[in-house]
C-alpha cells in the first residue's frame, strides 16, 4: 500500500519541516476516533470514553518509549504545538529561582521570542548563545548558574544538530540551572539525537513528525518544583470549592493535567501514536531513499554556481538562495510546475536576516513520502531557472 497515494501525478512536497504529511494509518486512525468513539477523554463512564482513555494513555507510553524516557521520572502532555508548550512552561516558572534565561542565534522565533518575552516580563537578563556551524554550543564561553536555558537541538532552516545536547544538560545542571529543548526538527527524522537526554523539558509538534496538529510536552517530573501554576481550568482539578482549589496534578498519576487545561485534542493524540506506530515499521530501505535522495538534492545544489546554500552538510532541511533571483518569485515559478516549497525566513528571522545579512530564502524540506523521481523534477525545473 502507497501510505501517499491521495498525492496527485507529479505533486511535489518539499514543506515537511513545517508539517509533514500524514500516511494513510494516521488518517484511519483518526477518522476512526470520530466514527467509532468520539468522547471526551477522562470524564466519561460509557464504553466511547474508556476507549478513547485506553488510547491516550498508550500514546503517551509511546512517546516516553520512542524518547527512551523512564515513565518513573517523566511525564507526558498534550497541548497545541512546540511554541505554546514552550511558552506554557515559562509563563509558569518561578523567576525567583533563576538568575537568567538563554537561548541561541538559530533558533526558531518559537524559543526566539518566548524567552524575550519572559525576559521582559520577569526582569531576568537574556543572553543568546552563538551557535557554532557544527551545530555546538562552546560550553565553555558561558556562565549557566541557574540559567533557564532553551535552545533547539535540530534548526529548521539547515538541520544543523545541538551534538553536544548531553555535556549541555549537564552543565547546566551542575550550575543549579534548567533546560528546554525545541525538538520539533528532531523527531521525525533525527530522533537518535533526543533520545535518553536528561532535560528538564522536550517541546516538539506532532505534525512534524507524521501525525495530526499538535504539541507534546515531555517533562522532568522535579520542573514541578520550579512551577507556580498559573494556566487553569477543566480537567486539572480534584475539587473545587468558592475560593480554592485542589489540582489533580499533585499525585504523579494525573501529573500531566499540570499542563493540560480544559478539553484535549484527543482524536489527534490517538493519531500521534498510530503515527509512531508507524515511523517505528518504516522499512529500512525507505529511510535510505530519504537519506539517498537528500545527499542527491544537496550535491545537485551545491554543484550549481548561482546557488549559495546556507547548509554546510546534507540534511532533509535544505536552504538557499539563488543568485540575482527573487526567492518568493521562484517559489511560485516552482509552484506552477506543482513543486511545492517554502520561501521566506522560515521564522529564523534573526539569525537569517539580521545576523547572516541573507535575502529571502527558498527551503526543501524533504520527507519519507518524496521518491527519487521527485529529485529528478526538481533538478530539472530548476535547471531551467538556473540556466
Amino acid at each position: 500500500m502507497n501510505d501517499f497515494d491521495y498525492l496527485g501525478e507529479g505533486e511535489v512536497y518539499l514543506d515537511s519541516a513545517c508539517q509533514s504529511l500524514r500516511p494513510r494509518a494516521v488518517i484511519d486512525a483518526l477518522n476512526k476516533y470520530y466514527t467509532e468513539h468520539n468522547s471526551c477523554g477522562e470524564r466519561v463512564k460509557y464504553k466511547w470514553g474508556r476507549v478513547t482513555d485506553e488510547k491516550v494513555e498508550a500514546t503517551r507510553e509511546k512517546v516516553l518509549k520512542f524518547l527512551k524516557l523512564k515513565p518513573r521520572k517523566y511525564t507526558v502532555s498534550f497541548t497545541l504545538n512546540t511554541t505554546y508548550g514552550i511558552n506554557l512552561i515559562l509563563n509558569q516558572l518561578d523567576a525567583k529561582k533563576f538568575k537568567k534565561i538563554m537561548t541561541s542565534d538559530i533558533e526558531h522565533n518559537s524559543p526566539f521570542l518566548a524567552t524575550m518575552a519572559f525576559a521582559e516580563k520577569t526582569g531576568l537578563p537574556r543572553e543568546v548563545m552563538v551557535r557554532e556551524k557544527s551545530g555546538a554550543i562552546d560550553l565553555d564561553n558561558y556562565n549557566f548558574d541557574k540559567a533557564i536555558v532553551v535552545v533547539n537541538c535540530v534548526s529548521n532552516f539547515d538541520g544543523r544538530e545541538l551534538s553536544n545536547i548531553n555535556e549541555l544538560i549537564k552543565v547546566v545542571h551542575k550550575s543549579g540551572g534548567i533546560v528546554i529543548i525545541d525538538a520539533a526538527q528532531a523527531m521525525a527524522h533525527s530522533s537518535e539525537i533526543v533520545r535518553g537526554v536528561d532535560a528538564d523539558a522536550i517541546c516538539f509538534s506532532a505534525h512534524k513528525m507524521y501525525a495530526p496538529s499538535l504539541g507534546v510536552i515531555v517533562w522532568r517530573d522535579d520542573l514541578a518544583e520550579f512551577l507556580q501554576t498559573r494556566f487553569v481550568g477543566g480537567g486539572m482539578v480534584d475539587d473545587v470549592e468558592k475560593d480554592f482549589y485542589v489540582l489533580s496534578a499533585e499525585g504523579k498519576e494525573h501529573r500531566y493535567t499540570r499542563f493540560e487545561p480544559g478539553l484535549q485534542a484527543w482524536g489527534e493524540i490517538v493519531a500521534l501514536g498510530a503515527a509512531i506506530d508507524w515511523l517505528e515499521k518504516v522499512p529500512k530501505k525507505d529511510w535510505k531513499m530519504l537519506y539517498d535522495n537528500t545527499k542527491e538534492l544537496f550535491e545537485f545544489l551545491k554543484n550549481s554556481p548561482k546557488v549559495h546554500l546556507v547548509n554546510a552538510e546534507p540534511s532533509t532541511t535544505i536552504s538557499f538562495y539563488i543568485e540575482g533571483l527573487d526567492s518568493h518569485l521562484v517559489g511560485e515559478a516552482l509552484s506552477r510546475e506543482n513543486i511545492m516549497a517554502r520561501t521566506g525566513y522560515f521564522c529564523a528571522h534573526y539569525y537569517l536576516d539580521h545576523v547572516m545579512g541573507f535575502p529571502p530564502l527558498i527551503r526543501f524540506s524533504l520527507g519519507l513520502h518524496n521518491k527519487p523521481e521527485d529529485i529528478d523534477k526538481i533538478k530539472k525545473v530548476l535547471g531551467k531557472v538556473l540556466g
